[in-house]
């Protein structure tokens, strides 16, 4: 049982800034992915970035050259640098992590892009 809580949402103006972060806590042995999903009012849940435990890294083609995502396995985080904000990315934002045969979800961190 893995238990992710995500923080650092909130409001940002456009071209704006925004370092999300997420901690896995329970009981880790080898979180092989993590990553961050999104959800937009009216969309589908969908992918925005992953990254194995390897260091190989995925992103959605809609945030490629603005987010970068990155993890310490230290402290059993993951990280989401957003930069160049756009009104588009506005979003619940939810961290996913994949333990051997099960998916972990957090309860998601409001983004909101506008000026």
């Amino acid at each position: 049982q893995v238990q992710l809580v995500e923080s650092g949402g909130g409001l940002v103006q456009p071209g704006g800034s925004l370092r999300l972060s997420c901690a896995a806590s329970g009981n880790i042995y080898s979180l092989n992915v993590m990553g961050w999903y999104r959800q937009a009012v009216g969309k589908q849940r969908a992918s925005v970035a992953t990254i194995t435990s390897g260091g190989t890294t995925n992103y959605a083609s809609s945030v490629k050259g603005r987010f970068t995502i990155s993890r310490d396995n230290a402290k059993n985080m993951v990280y989401l640098q957003m930069n160049s904000l756009k009104p588009e990315d506005t979003a619940v934002y939810y961290c996913y992590t994949r333990q051997i045969f099960s998916d972990y979800w957090g309860q998601g961190t409001q983004v909101t892009v506008s000026s």
